[in-house]
């Protein structure tokens, strides 16, 4: 699963930065959808990456099942999104509202799922493989995983997993604020640069916040910092999606079934989007890490 997770979240980087210069440089908030139609473009052109990343970590894992990865991987993201807006789409044309995506767009993001995307990320999987999926531990690893050691609460798994994400949503809280401006209250966002300054801060936060978090973890003597350094990442996601509650309710003037659902339905998938994505490089930067203090140690 921790494989699959990287998979598309590789992707999800790369896109955000390109689409954010993209718009920087070519000015596309100027132009009523051009932001999404890159955003698209960018995520199928940069699926070899997705099939790469997400390849060669399940290799060097030691998984078989390879192709599964690869269609996992590849559209999971894609079927989520496709899914939430299908369903938004039906309560759409069941109140008659404009929202209602066209029957024609639905086909030719499947074709551009199956036809492009798909093909891509195999080609990219193949070559991860091949060129960086053998094992590259630092030093032996028991088969046997021994007991661990009884500490205090603070040390926990589910505990470091809770407070990893607080500096990373502090780091990027006003920002927030004026991206749910400009999407829920239709407002002109076009301060790109600085969403990119605060792209790359909340980046090096994760990291630095996610190997502390690993160290603690280490220092007490648990082996299971894989997820953790994960999960420890992703919950910036959890706290963005609780503030888009106290935004839903008091900066904004939505009401009725199908307003609730669309603005809940987005910020879920904007929530995981972004929880997936903190998540991966909290747990890449760990990974070097890891391997860089386990380098030095000297075993018989």
């Amino acid at each position: 699963a921790l494989p699959i997770s990287c998979n598309f979240s590789a992707t999800i980087a790369v896109v955000a930065f390109f689409v954010i210069l993209f718009t920087i440089f070519g000015h596309l908030y100027t132009e009523r959808g051009s932001i999404l139609g890159t955003t698209i473009f960018v995520y199928a052109a940069t699926s070899p990456v997705n099939g790469y990343f997400g390849g060669s970590l399940y290799s060097r894992q030691g998984g078989h099942l390879w192709i599964k990865q690869m269609f996992c991987g590849a559209l999971l993201l894609p079927s989520m999104v496709s899914g939430t807006a299908l369903l938004i789409n039906f309560i759409a044309i069941y109140y008659h509202a404009s929202r209602a995506i066209p029957f024609a767009s639905v086909l030719a993001i499947i074709a551009i799922c199956l036809f492009i995307i798909l093909p891509l990320a195999l080609i990219g999987t193949i070559v991860g493989r091949n060129v960086a999926g053998q094992p590259d531990n630092p030093c032996r690893v028991n088969t046997v995983p021994r007991p661990i050691p009884e500490k205090k609460w603070f040390m926990e798994p589910g505990v470091i997993v809770l407070l990893g994400g607080v500096l990373p949503f502090g780091s990027i809280f006003i920002e927030m604020y004026f991206i749910f401006t400009s999407f829920w209250a239709y407002k002109v966002y076009f301060v790109y640069g600085f969403m990119l300054l605060v792209f790359i801060i909340v980046i090096t936060v994760t990291v630095c916040v996610t190997i502390v978090c690993t160290y603690f973890l280490l220092n007490s003597e648990d082996y299971r910092w894989q997820w953790t350094s994960f999960l420890s990442a992703a919950s910036t996601a959890v706290y963005v999606y609780i503030y888009s509650i106290y935004y839903f309710f008091f900066k904004t003037k939505m009401y009725g079934l199908f307003q609730t659902a669309f603005y809940f339905s987005y910020m879920a998938l904007f929530s995981l989007a972004l929880g997936i994505l903190c998540g991966t490089v909290g747990y890449v930067g760990t990974s070097v890490f890891v391997k860089k203090i386990y380098a030095t140690v000297k075993i018989d």
